[in-house]
């Protein structure tokens, strides 16, 4: 049965199942030009210098969100008025970290020496621009990106939030942004580096002078998704990148069309070896049209720790691909 055919019921019994050693190889279709050509291009568009940062779901009343973003400790927290407010995270008095300070009625008070800070400029201390698109936090750093600043991020298109259930799921890496980027413009490597997750996956269509791509510049996939055993949900979906940093899976086809997985690549700094970190922060905004996903939705607390732990157990793997590319790259070594 096709991605694009819908049955009464969303799981599907695989008909003729092949085993993992048995399945085609697809190592000579999922060429190095063709997955850096989409990777260069990804990489031109552009973010206006626009940085995801978190969850929205990670913002407290008492304590601000913290990320070091290339470098640069960022806080960001809701003032009185509940508006989004973000600045740097190091004190301008003494350079407390003011991501382990609390927030008390919309104010941010430094735990060294009491500096408040209610968002507005003040002792040195100057605001960034900030975003809450309702699934993620994002702030602009214009020194870091070096572009020119836009108003807003480019969110990518998604399901209504009223309708749909999201999680969101954060990993850190031994690599640098355009290596979480490249394991994602390579859609090849599912069903043979997550066999407990994708079977039967066949790549339609590539971007560039490989293929005709499809959706702007995008990879199309029929593939399934495993439950147990046998059972199966196969889906048609398609790979875009619509910035330097963000990779987009699209279902156009099956169960839940319109949902989304969202994966932001974040630069963190390097660690205490000299070596660049990256924070891969994943976004599952999910829906359907089906009268039952509204117990879906109504059991979404519930669900949302099972769609982090499944969507971690996916970027174990892929982390340790990002890193080995990563490690291949900064020697000299990497064949693509």
């Amino acid at each position: 049965m096709t991605a694009g055919r819908r049955g009464r019921f969303p799981l599907r019994l695989r008909g003729n199942p092949v085993a993992w050693t048995r399945q085609r190889p697809t190592w000579r279709e999922a060429r190095p030009a063709v997955i850096a050509g989409a990777l260069k291009r990804a990489r031109a568009r552009p973010s206006g210098n626009w940085y995801v940062v978190g969850a929205t779901a990670g913002l407290s009343r008492d304590r601000p969100l913290a990320r070091t973003v290339a470098g640069r400790e960022v806080v960001v927290w809701r003032d009185r008025a509940g508006r989004l407010v973000a600045g740097p995270g190091s004190c301008p008095h003494l350079g407390a970290p003011l991501g382990d300070s609390p927030v008390r009625c919309g104010t941010l008070i430094c735990h060294w020496h009491g500096l408040a800070l209610d968002g507005g400029p003040a002792a040195g201390w100057e605001p960034l621009p900030a975003h809450d698109d309702g699934v993620l936090v994002w702030v602009r750093l214009d020194d870091v990106g070096g572009e020119t600043p836009r108003e807003a991020p480019v969110v990518p298109a998604r399901p209504a939030l009223s309708g749909a259930v999201h999680a969101v799921y954060t990993g850190i890496g031994v690599c640098e942004p355009e290596d979480v980027v490249a394991n994602r413009l390579d859609p090849w490597h599912g069903a043979w580096f997550h066999p407990y997750s994708f079977v039967d996956l066949t790549v339609l269509d590539v971007p560039g002078p490989e293929g005709g791509g499809v959706d702007g510049d995008g990879f199309a996939v029929d593939v399934s998704f495993k439950v147990a055993g046998r059972l199966v949900v196969p889906v048609r979906a398609v790979f875009t990148a619509p910035g330097p940093r963000t990779v987009v899976m699209r279902i156009v086809e099956g169960e839940g069309e319109g949902s989304v997985v969202e994966t932001h690549a974040t630069p963190l700094g390097p660690d205490d070896r000299g070596r660049p970190r990256t924070a891969v922060i994943e976004a599952v905004v999910a829906a359907s049209d089906r009268r039952g996903f509204a117990v879906a939705r109504a059991l979404a607390p519930a669900l949302r720790p099972l769609v982090r732990a499944a969507a971690g157990r996916l970027w174990r793997d892929d982390l340790a691909y990002a890193e080995r590319r990563w490690l291949l790259r900064s020697t000299g070594r990497f064949p693509g």
